[in-house]
């Protein structure tokens, strides 16, 4: 009786082991590591990548049904609708990566949750900032006190205000740049009131105010095409605003997210880009 409780004991103890040890990979392939965790995840396991829907949910279905399987890696999407929760999922091993913002809100994030790392791996596109209304047809139309809603988040406020500015409805102070707020507006002629919002919230907010600054992913999932409705819209030369794949510190050598990124930046996405979105979303590989 004692053997066999023993054997017993064994058994379970093994397909206990067997349950857990995701580690050692199929097939005899080489483990990539998690940067945060520290344990190892199967070479052949499924990337899953946090996304906004619009563009970036499209543009990564494109590399999954179409690159993915040809480069050896599997990619899983999951969709956010919010800017805060891919990083928070990420940080938390909930996410292998992401693939949602830019370089300056990256930076922000990290700031304003007072510590932590995440690594930007690639530039994939750039969604220009545009401002668009229903009420006017042309930004000089603004009339005097009218409501303009912006994002709230700092680098979406900034790269606002620099968008008006640089068509010449506003001027800020000298040298803030993207970082400027409502208190760095230096001259505003027209006495335009500022309404911050959320960045999703914006397309909703355009029977309300007289105009909005809006993101262009969230522009693109209220039907709104950036190249054609907006009244101005941001230049894509020299804009440092460009999304990309973001991951732990050490998972930049992940070999599947290496290959992401290799496709991310290839010719074929740079192509699907292009005729997709005709000029609403820009590539940023040369």
């Amino acid at each position: 009786m004692r053997r066999l409780m023993g054997a017993t004991a064994a058994a379970v103890l093994a397909l206990t082991l067997a349950a857990c040890g995701g580690s050692t990979g199929t097939g005899g392939g080489t483990a990539a590591t998690s940067g945060a965790s520290g344990a190892p995840a199967a070479a052949d396991a499924p990337l899953k990548v946090g996304v906004s829907p619009v563009p970036h949910a499209e543009i990564l279905k494109y590399v999954s049904d179409n690159l993915a399987a040809k480069a050896g890696i599997k990619v899983e999407i999951v969709e956010f609708a919010d800017y805060v929760q891919p990083n928070v999922q990420l940080q938390e091993d909930q996410l292998d990566a992401n693939y949602f913002q830019h370089r300056p809100y990256l930076a922000d994030f990290l700031k304003s949750k007072g510590g932590g790392e995440l690594t930007f791996v690639q530039a994939v596109h750039l969604e220009p900032l545009g401002l668009y209304s229903k009420k006017i047809k042309a930004v000089t139309e603004l009339a005097n006190d009218a409501t303009v809603a912006v994002p709230n988040d700092a680098t979406n406020l900034g790269r606002s205000l620099k968008l008006l500015e640089d068509n010449g409805v506003i001027t800020l102070k000298e040298g803030v740049g993207t970082a400027a707020t409502e208190r760095d507006v230096a001259n505003n002629p027209k006495n335009l009131q500022f309404k911050p919002l959320e960045a999703a919230q914006l397309p909703r907010s355009l029977e309300d105010v007289d105009a909005a600054v809006i993101n262009g992913n969230y522009a693109l999932e209220a039907d709104l095409k950036p190249a054609g409705d907006s009244l101005v819209l941001e230049k894509a030369d020299g804009n440092p605003y460009a999304n990309g794949l973001v991951v732990r510190p050490g998972d930049e050598n992940d070999p599947r997210v290496k290959k992401l990124a290799e496709l991310l930046a290839g010719p074929e996405v740079k192509k699907f880009i292009e005729s997709t979105y005709q000029g609403s979303v820009i590539s940023s590989t040369s």
